[in-house]
């Protein structure tokens, strides 16, 4: 391991300048336009693990993207490390909002700004050069590796369920390592140890069969808006607790571990509220701002539309009314219970005056790991040492639907040890990567490995 991070170091200059020429190729999977250019992506990664010694790379097509799979045997009897990253970006609308251009990698005060500069791909290029480091410096990594990079992560992950499935053999190892996540803060080391799921409908609402003049009709046709919004009121009651019947059936309650947990990180609740204009917080009833948003089950309207929008009035009564909703999951809920409890709740209270369309979207499932398990001891046994502190295990928010199929299709656990930063603007302008994270990155999986592979 010394040696290895000794290369890194010495290395590391370079390390960042192989990364600027990957966060140039535009590879936006969302967008057909852009299918070149993450076909291209995927060869440049491919060819970058030939360069640095990887024994196998290709890029295997799918009715998608394409997933670039590669693999280093070192000895059966060691432990395999299964390395996911996402390698396609988001769309970098509004180019407008950019200090730079978004394909134009340019570093700023250490920090490097680009689309994919922490999502994902300056992440998983962490893992690519923990791995040269390896076999530059030591012939090779102490454990077994392979690396399983997808390129449609940004746009649905429509095909991977299914190429993980077709690939259990190719695909079979111990333990799956992931970072795609953020540290609790700067300078402080985390582990996520527990995902939500979510469950995403849409509703509309059908009153007349078209848009009326609301003073002909008004007081008698009743209003698809008016009635969707008294259905969405009453999805939550005045503690701020889902009223959907039965969606609490199969919430574990957190224990008093988990509270105390949540309790002892440095969370400054007022700060995190300002950083988003807000001056008072709204939880479920009995439960901090943390557990709120990490490990409590919700329902949220992401988007309520209908009638008329545009510039100046126009007096119509519209004939529908349509919303998108999405439920985050914990652990034990599952997408379809609950998308089908959502359903029940509104064909129950839909009034006569309406015809109701419900349609579920998609979904995915929380998870929990065993923050006991040799791996997650390991992953933060190696974040001590290069923080200098012992790493929070945290409860995120989130969902990362593959990290659920992992577990689903090849019974594996993930360790989520990421390195972004809530700061970093993902999805946003201006998106960005401290360099001094993607190093503490970098030195965290090498010892990750050997630790890992000390457990055998």
């Amino acid at each position: 391991m010394d040696h290895a991070l000794t290369y890194a170091r010495n290395h590391y200059d370079r390390f960042v300048a192989d990364l600027e020429d990957l966060l140039r190729i535009p590879s936006i999977s969302t967008d057909p336009a852009y299918a070149g250019e993450v076909r291209r992506a995927a060869g440049w990664l491919v060819d970058h693990f030939k360069a640095i010694g990887v024994a196998h790379a290709e890029a295997i097509d799918t009715e998608g993207h394409p997933i670039v799979y590669a693999e280093h045997r070192v000895d059966p009897s060691l432990p395999t490390v299964l390395v996911y990253g996402h390698y396609d970006v988001q769309p970098p609308d509004p180019l407008e909002l950019w200090t730079s251009p978004p394909f134009e990698p340019v570093i700023r005060d250490g920090v490097l700004y680009a689309r994919g500069a922490c999502d994902d791909k300056g992440q998983l290029f962490m893992h690519l050069k923990a791995a040269e480091a390896y076999l530059a410096a030591e012939g090779g990594p102490p454990v077994n590796l392979k690396f399983l990079l997808e390129g449609e992560e940004e746009s649905g992950s429509t095909h991977l369920p299914g190429f993980i499935a077709a690939h259990r053999e190719r695909l079979a190892a111990d333990v799956v390592l992931i970072s795609d996540t953020d540290l609790f803060g700067p300078g402080i080391p985390s582990i996520t140890y527990g995902l939500r799921g979510l469950a995403y409908v849409e509703v509309t609402l059908t009153g007349p069969d078209r848009d009326l003049h609301s003073g002909m009709y008004g007081g008698a046709i009743e209003n698809p808006i008016n009635a969707l919004c008294r259905l969405i009121a009453g999805l939550h009651d005045a503690d701020h607790r889902v009223t959907i019947p039965g969606f609490y059936d199969n919430v574990v309650p957190l224990t008093e571990e988990e509270r105390a947990t949540f309790r002892a990180l440095p969370f400054d609740e007022t700060a995190w509220a300002e950083e988003v204009g807000v001056r008072v917080t709204r939880t479920e009833k009995g439960y901090s701002v943390l557990e709120a948003i990490s490990a409590r089950p919700t329902l949220d309207a992401n988007g309520i539309w209908g009638g008329y929008t545009g510039q100046g009035a126009k007096t119509v009564l519209p004939a529908q009314a349509h919303a998108k909703i999405s439920m985050r999951l914990v652990p034990n809920q599952t997408p379809d219970e609950i998308a089908e409890k959502a359903r029940a709740y509104f064909e129950a209270n839909c009034p006569p005056t309406m015809k109701l369309t419900f349609r579920t979207l998609h979904g995915g499932h929380g998870v929990l790991v065993d923050t006991h398990s040799p791996a997650m001891q390991a992953a933060a046994r190696a974040l001590k040492e290069v923080f200098g502190r012992d790493p929070f295990f945290v409860r995120s928010g989130g969902s990362i639907p593959v990290v659920a199929d992992f577990k689903t299709i090849l019974g594996l656990d993930s360790v989520l040890m990421g390195f972004g930063l809530n700061s970093d603007a993902i999805h946003s302008p201006n998106e960005h990567f401290g360099l001094d994270r993607f190093r503490q990155g970098i030195e965290s999986i090498i010892r990750f490995h050997t630790h890992y592979a000390a457990t055998r």
